[in-house]
């Protein structure tokens, strides 16, 4: 959460003239809340269902979609032989930063008030998942959406 991954997914379907699935709004569509709002009424584990069914569903697109998965979805254990066909790319950013970003954003779920241990707590779970399945890692602290887009642009072989 609040690493950028709608706006780069965004610029990314753009430029490789793809469908763009992003599990926060196509889940509002689909169930009329927010995550933030399912996370309160139905509890996280509902919800991180719903974002796995998501991500399950958005891999089957064909052609393939560019997705802006829930990071929740690392949690399955099956996760990284789902997400083995595709393209992954870690958005990555200190945790304080990623706290800051997430603090404005209300359809993002809190589950703990002290925002950066919540992410330091789901780092520390999901992070050697992600170091596994991630083809390529960018530091969005650092880089803005832009150059983030042009580097898995190139490590794609597409040019401008």
């Amino acid at each position: 959460m609040g690493s950028g991954k709608t706006t780069v997914s965004k610029l990314l379907a753009e430029r490789l003239h793809r469908r763009m699935r992003d599990s926060d709004p196509d889940m509002r569509r689909r169930y009329g809340a927010t995550a933030a709002e399912m996370a309160e009424r139905l509890g996280p584990a509902v919800l991180h269902e719903r974002e796995w069914e998501h991500l399950r569903e958005s891999l089957a697109d064909d052609p393939p979609s560019v997705i802006a998965a829930a990071a929740s979805t690392l949690d399955r254990p099956e996760a990284p032989g789902a997400l083995e066909p595709a393209l992954v790319v870690w958005l990555d950013a200190p945790d304080e930063v990623l706290a800051e970003r997430m603090a404005s954003g209300a359809h993002r779920p809190h589950f703990e008030a002290d925002l950066r241990a919540m992410l330091a707590k789901q780092r520390a779970r999901r992070g050697p998942v992600l170091a596994q399945v991630a083809d390529l890692t960018f530091d969005v602290a650092a880089r803005k959406p832009e150059e983030v887009v042009a580097g898995v642009l190139d490590a794609l072989g597409v040019k401008d």
